[in-house]
């Protein structure tokens, strides 16, 4: 049997002990790594896919009377594309408008309105629709795959698309007047002819 002297059994317990420490080191160290590309990730993904002056990615909108539009073949006009819900308050106080500032620019052809229906019953929605008289396009977020590309964090909240398919303003809560909406969609209208 072989002894081992007491200074050597010290220096083996200290080899056996530094050992654990350095990998709990480098267990922590790639813990801290993953956690920070994580919420890299994510902070990234809450300010959405899109932001102000980049290219809205395309998609395609099934309205409650079953036309397909889809976001490629409106490039060349301006698109105003709202989030709402029947049973938001505050989209009440803005539909008047809304409706009011589409009426106006739909002879020209220049602006397309588009109404995305968040989180709500269809019967629910197109009662809403009729009561307040809008007749721009709406369609139902079926899945909330809109709101979801948009990231959109309540309602209502309004997107507007330049000419060319690049985010160029956003409103979150509502419009407070028709002016309001007009002045952000006639710069648009301006710039175009003043390039034309």
């Amino acid at each position: 049997m072989e002894t081992v002297q007491p200074s050597e059994a010290a220096g083996q317990i200290e080899k056996n002990s530094s050992r654990p420490k350095w990998g709990r080191i480098v267990i922590w160290v790639v813990v801290l790594a993953l956690l920070v590309i994580v919420g890299f990730t994510l902070l990234r993904n809450q300010r959405g896919p899109v932001q102000i002056g980049q290219a809205v990615p395309d998609f395609t909108l099934t309205t409650f009377s079953g036309e397909k539009v889809a976001l490629q073949d409106l490039k060349g006009k301006v698109v105003v594309i709202n989030f709402w819900a029947s049973w938001c308050l505050p989209c009440e106080q803005e539909a008047a408008d809304l409706e009011q500032a589409w009426r106006d620019y739909q002879p020209g052809g220049e602006v397309v309105f588009l109404g995305v229906n968040w989180s709500d019953t269809d019967k629910k929605a197109l009662a809403y629709l009729e009561r307040f008289g809008i007749t721009y396009k709406n369609e139902p977020d079926l899945g909330t795959r809109i709101s979801q590309a948009f990231r959109i964090t309540g309602v209502p909240e309004t997107y507007i698309v330049d000419q060319n398919g690049n985010l160029v303003d956003f409103k979150k809560g509502p419009f407070l007047s028709l002016a309001d909406i007009k002045g952000r969609i006639e710069p648009l209208l301006a710039a175009d002819k003043g390039s034309g």
